[in-house]
C-alpha cells in the first residue's frame, strides 16, 4: 500500500540490526543475563516437588488405612447410636486415651513445673532444670512419675469425657431444646463441673503418688504401687484422699473452662468459615478441634493455676493431722500472692498443647468409630425458622 512505508524503511529508520525471519543470536551469549534463570537450581525444585508428591501418597495411603481401620471396627462394635450405652462407651474410651497418653508425654514439664512450685529456687530455668536432672538422675529422672500420671489421667479422662456427653444429654432433655440452645454454655459448665467431680475421685489417689515422688530428690517411692502401700501405710487410706479438696478446686474450674470455651470457641470457628461443619473433611475437623483445644487451654492454665500450686505444696508439705484450713494458711503466708502463679509459663504451654491434643485424639477417636466430632448443638427448628 502507498500509503504505508515499506519494512525496510522502517528498518532503516529504527536501526534494527537484525535482519527480517533469521534467527537472532543472543546478545551477550557467553554468558545468563541476570533475569536468566538459574539452570544449577532446577534439580532443587525437583526434589521439593518429588518430597511433595511422596507427602501426598503417604497421606493417601494412611487415609486408606485409617478408613479400613474404621470400617473393620464399626463392622466389630456394630452402629453405635447417639447418647446410647455403646456411645457413652466409646466416649469413655476416647477419654482415656486422650488424657492418658497426653499427660505421660509431658511428664518431663509437669516435673519441672511440681519441683519450681514447691521451692522456687531449686532452678534458674526449665532447661537448666532439664540438664541438671538428665546429669544426675539420667533419662529415667526426667521421666520420674510417669507411671501414675499414666494410670491416673487415664481414669480422670475415661470419667470426664464419659460423664460429660452424659451429663450434656442429661441437662439438655431437662431444660428442653430451646432453653438448652439458649443457655448453652451455662449447660456446658454444669455438665463439665459433675463430670470432674466424679473424675477428681479416681484421680486424686494417683496424683498424691505422682506429685510425692516428683517433689521429692530422689524419688521417694520406686512406682505406683508402691507409692499407695507406702501412704497408707503411714497415714492410712485417707492419705491417698488428702488433696482432694484442692484438687476439685483446681480441676473443676479448669474442666469447666476447658469445656465450655472450647465448645464455644469450636462453634465461632465453623460459623466464621464458609460452608457447615460436615462440608469438611475429617482432617480438616480434628485441625478444628486441635485449635479450638489449645486456645482453651491457655485458658484453663490461667485459671486454674493458683490452685494448682497449692496441690503441689499441699500433697509435699501437708504435716500428720493437719487440717486443710490451716495447711492452706500456712502455704499462703510462706509464699504469698505472687507464689501462687509460679510455673505458669511452663504450665501455659504444657496445658495449652496438652488440651489441644486432648481434644484432637478424642475426636479422632469418634471419628474412628463412626460418630460426630465435639462441637456446639445446632439451634433449635424454631429458632432456624426465625
Amino acid at each position: 500500500m502507498p500509503l504505508y512505508p515499506s519494512y525496510e524503511t522502517l528498518q532503516h529508520t529504527f536501526g534494527s540490526p537484525y535482519p527480517r525471519r533469521q534467527p537472532q543470536s543472543k546478545p551477550n551469549a557467553s554468558g545468563p543475563t541476570p533475569y536468566q534463570a538459574r539452570l544449577e537450581l532446577y534439580p532443587a525444585y525437583s526434589i521439593v516437588d518429588d518430597a511433595k508428591n511422596k507427602a501426598h501418597k503417604l497421606s493417601a495411603e494412611a487415609a486408606k488405612e485409617f478408613e479400613a481401620a474404621s470400617q473393620k471396627a464399626q463392622k466389630k462394635t456394630g452402629h453405635i447410636e447417639l447418647f446410647s450405652g455403646k456411645y457413652y462407651a466409646a466416649c469413655t474410651f476416647g477419654g482415656m486415651l486422650a488424657c492418658g497418653l497426653t499427660h505421660a508425654a509431658v511428664t518431663p514439664l509437669d516435673l519441672v513445673k511440681v519441683r519450681r512450685q514447691v521451692d522456687s529456687k531449686l532452678y534458674k530455668s526449665n532447661f537448666q532444670a532439664w540438664g541438671h536432672i538428665f546429669r544426675t538422675e539420667g533419662v529415667r529422672g526426667i521421666f520420674t512419675g510417669w507411671g501414675p500420671t499414666l494410670l491416673g489421667y487415664s481414669a480422670q479422662g475415661a470419667f470426664k469425657y464419659g460423664w460429660y456427653e452424659y451429663f450434656k444429654k442429661t441437662y439438655s432433655d431437662l431444660a428442653g431444646p430451646e432453653a438448652a440452645y439458649k443457655y448453652k454454655t451455662a449447660l456446658y459448665l454444669s455438665a463439665s463441673a459433675s463430670a470432674e467431680f466424679l473424675a477428681d475421685i479416681a484421680l486424686c489417689p494417683f496424683e498424691a503418688v505422682k506429685v510425692r515422688m516428683q517433689a521429692s530428690i530422689p524419688a521417694q517411692y520406686k512406682g505406683t504401687l508402691d507409692g499407695f502401700s507406702k501412704i497408707a501405710a503411714a497415714e492410712g487410706v485417707s492419705g491417698l484422699y488428702k488433696g482432694l479438696y484442692p484438687l476439685w478446686g483446681r480441676q473443676i474450674p479448669y474442666t469447666m473452662m476447658k469445656f465450655a470455651s472450647f465448645e464455644t470457641i469450636v462453634e465461632m470457628i465453623y460459623d466464621r468459615l464458609p460452608g457447615k461443619k460436615q462440608d469438611y473433611s475429617k482432617a480438616a475437623q480434628t485441625g478444628v478441634s486441635f485449635a479450638g483445644g489449645y486456645l482453651a487451654g491457655i485458658l484453663c492454665a490461667i485459671v486454674s493455676h493458683p490452685a494448682d500450686v497449692m496441690v503441689s505444696k499441699l500433697n509435699a508439705y501437708r504435716k500428720a493431722g493437719e487440717g486443710f484450713g490451716a495447711v492452706t494458711g500456712r502455704i499462703y503466708k510462706d509464699i504469698g500472692f505472687m507464689g501462687l502463679w509460679n510455673g505458669l509459663a511452663v504450665r501455659i504451654v504444657m496445658i495449652g498443647t496438652l488440651t489441644g491434643l486432648q481434644w484432637m485424639i478424642y475426636d479422632y477417636f469418634k471419628i474412628f468409630m463412626g460418630l460426630p466430632t465435639t462441637g456446639g448443638p445446632p439451634p433449635p427448628e424454631q429458632v432456624k425458622k426465625e
